[in-house]
């Protein structure tokens, strides 16, 4: 079985693919060709996992039957802007004003092979800003080293542990301290604890209040990235405490 834009790989291929892609990602984190092509190079076996997440769930399934696309048109963003401060979908939109970014940049899943799997990669792909949003976390290293931290521990997808592993070797001494010492602890209890996020129908609950959804969903906000960075020194860095709300 195939799909459309699909290319098929032998191991040699994907284990160069992976290699090319893992020094381009390293070297260049903005460029998100990289990641997405790591990510599908090294995603055989792990990706199945995922897979069977959504098949052991009622609305997993329902998304892996439909196969629903997260996109502006999809969204009706206008509409999502109209919304309730407090619900899921106008946080998300003031998350992509805020980031200066769009639903629209995700790159079509090529190099997994089986359909379904596919689906789930780009799925994954597509959801990324919800979780985002939902978390709060910014777009800039620091933010998305915290944010891929937080779905290995929830996915198990491996390009995220590696993103998460490495990444921080580019950073000074201050955002290394404070992934350490606050956001890596945030990510792993949270993923772990959380219920599993590629099962979420983000689509069906624009409307809902989000701290009720984060509740539900298992899910506490970590301290404001963005306001702990404008601390000067080491020593202005306490924990603040985590939200739930």
């Amino acid at each position: 079985m195939s799909y459309p834009g699909h290319i098929r790989l032998n191991m040699f291929q994907r284990a160069l693919l992976a290699v090319g892609s893992g020094i381009g990602a390293f070297f260049n984190p903005r460029r998100a060709d990289f990641i997405a092509t790591l990510g599908e190079a090294t995603a055989p076996g792990f990706i199945e996992r995922l897979k069977y997440q959504m098949l052991s769930s009622k609305d997993g399934r329902w998304l892996l039957r439909h196969k629903p696309r997260i996109t502006s048109k999809s969204l009706n963003v206008e509409y999502l802007r109209t919304l309730p401060a407090n619900t899921l979908g106008a946080t998300y939109v003031a998350w992509l004003d805020r980031e200066g970014v769009t639903p629209d940049t995700r790159l079509p899943v090529r190099f997994i092979d089986d359909p379904e799997s596919a689906y789930a990669m780009q799925r994954y792909r597509e959801s990324h800003d919800f979780y985002h949003a939902i978390t709060g976390l910014p777009v800039f290293v620091e933010g998305e080293i915290a944010l891929k931290a937080f779905e290995f521990a929830n996915t198990g997808i491996p390009m995220t542990g590696l993103g998460a592993l490495l990444a921080p070797l580019r950073l000074g001494e201050r955002p290394r301290r404070r992934l350490r010492t606050i956001y890596f602890p945030w990510a792993i209890r949270n993923g772990l604890n959380a219920q599993p996020l590629i099962n979420v129908i983000w689509e069906n609950n624009l409307e809902r209040d989000v701290n009720d959804l984060r509740r539900e969903l298992g899910i506490e906000k970590p301290p404001d990235l963005r306001e702990l960075r404008k601390r000067k020194t080491a020593h202005q860095l306490p924990i603040p405490p985590t939200e739930s709300s």
